[in-house]
């Protein structure tokens, strides 16, 4: 029974599954943090990426001792296989990379995923270390760095607002709206999609005495308009 078990797992299961769950782990972290901020890619999607670039960098380890040892001619390459990942990881990120007319978000969120991969390809390779500093590093600068920014931006930074509306719209009426509550208009950007339905991104300085209640109200009295919301 011994035997069959040590032949279905491995004589390397342990350490396999050891560097799986600490890939989880570290990737958790990292994806808790998107997920309590709301983000395209979460707790779920982290822990996905880390764990399934852990186990390709296992494979690349562990996949082929037994080809190796039974033939001569085979040569051992362990970066081939982390190397696609790296590469093809690129192609996740990218999905959660979103446009709002003149704003991009999702960046960081891209940037993390990217990086989780990294660290599960790390664990993979047995450098413990390395990978719990990085989590520690990009924690700090998803949390604690995020905060600094908003604190050195604040009075310069902008809030984008979307306004869905009919093609009747008079954009004269929108502005005169935001003007009424002494917003400083930064950009305005209108796209069309279907049904000849208006996508109009403004784009204001976030000013803290701003009563936003009060202005999506006023906006939403103009006739045509058919929805508002804001993107932080």
């Amino acid at each position: 029974m011994q035997e069959a078990l040590q032949h279905v797992f491995g004589d390397d299961f342990f350490t396999i599954m050891i560097r799986v769950l600490i890939a989880l782990l570290l990737s958790g972290i990292i994806g808790f943090e998107r997920g309590l901020n709301n983000h395209s890619a979460g707790f779920r999607t982290h822990i996905l990426v880390g764990v399934g670039a852990c186990l390709m960098m296992l494979f690349s380890f562990y996949g082929f001792e037994e080809f190796i040892e039974e033939y001569n001619n085979i040569r051992f390459d362990p970066a081939r296989i982390p190397s696609y990942v790296i590469s093809g990881i690129g192609f996740l990120g990218a999905g959660t990379i979103i446009v709002y007319g003149g704003t991009i978000r999702g960046l960081t969120t891209a940037a993390s995923i990217w990086t989780v991969a990294g660290i599960g390809l790390v664990v993979g390779a047995g450098m413990y270390g390395a990978a719990i500093f990085t989590t520690f590093i990009i924690l700090l600068s998803l949390v604690f760095l995020n905060n600094f920014e908003k604190l050195f931006t604040k009075g310069n930074s902008s809030n984008l607002i979307e306004i869905i509306a009919l093609p009747d719209l008079q954009i004269n009426e929108v502005i005169s709206a935001f003007e009424k509550f002494d917003s400083v208009i930064k950009k305005v950007e209108i796209t069309k999609s279907e049904n000849n339905i208006r996508n109009i991104f403004v784009k204001i300085e976030r000013k803290s005495n701003l009563d936003r209640v009060a202005l999506v109200e006023e906006i939403s009295k103009i006739e045509h308009v058919k929805n508002i919301s804001e993107i932080k």
